[in-house]
């Protein structure tokens, strides 16, 4: 059938027509694929030492590591590197307004290591990160919050207190949260910088790695308008 076909439209056209209308019969053209994200989203980082880059190349920062695997993996995705390093939980929130300056589509918290590592009370940590996500929620920036362990030799009470910061946010704004920055990399030496307290190359790599699934997927619903709460995802 198909061939009779082609044979009666070729009879009926010209012969200049006649190649273009079988190359359409036998090639039906088909469109491509649409990328996962049709317009470029900007991710803003908002944190230390950990995220900015310490000790590495630029290129081998957090945010340029982050960047690169979600547009390998088809975000169109800006990473803006707000690290700086040193930084506390009430530096991020001194410099918060500044940041958002840039109006980001979804922001990345990695905040409190230093709070830890300084034994700074962890009622004034929270207190920082509670206007933090705050703000972003009164913008309507969706949140990743990054949590953060403390230093074992601090004693189990202020572990505990320190610890139970970020679930505690996460569910009260209803945000997002990665439990561990570095997961899988902290107390590695081979994942580490001499310092033993900072992720060298490879370490970034097991980072984004490991984050790169729920920031894809958060992404993603950021670009469609499909925005949805810890609760739904449960």
């Amino acid at each position: 059938m198909r061939r009779l076909s082609i044979r009666l439209f070729a009879a009926l056209l010209p012969v200049a027509g006649r190649l273009s209308m079988i190359a359409v019969l036998l090639f039906p053209l088909t469109p491509p694929a649409p990328s996962a994200a049709a317009e470029r989203i900007g991710i803003a980082v908002l944190g230390d030492s950990l995220s900015a880059g310490y000790g590495l190349a630029a290129g081998d920062a957090f945010t340029a590591r982050l960047e690169a695997a979600l547009r390998r993996s088809g975000i169109d995705a800006q990473v803006i590197n707000a690290g700086v390093s040193g930084d506390t939980t009430a530096g991020g929130r001194a410099r918060l307004d500044w940041m958002l300056q840039d109006k980001p589509d979804l922001l990345l918290v990695e905040l409190g290591a230093n709070d830890a590592l300084r034994g700074l009370d962890p009622a004034q940590a929270e207190a920082n990160l509670d206007a933090i996500l705050a703000e972003a929620q009164q913008r309507q920036i969706p949140v990743l919050l990054a949590g953060m362990r403390a230093p074992r030799n601090l004693g189990a009470d202020y572990v505990r207190r320190f610890e139970a910061i970020y679930p505690r946010l996460a569910k009260k704004y209803a945000v997002e949260l990665y439990p561990f920055f570095l997961e899988g990399v902290a107390g590695v030496p081979a994942l580490n910088q001499e310092d033993g307290l900072h992720p060298n190359a490879h370490g970034v790599e097991e980072i984004v790695r490991r984050m790169l699934p729920q920031v894809r997927r958060m992404a993603a619903e950021v670009v469609a308008g499909e925005r949805k709460t810890p609760q739904e995802l449960d």
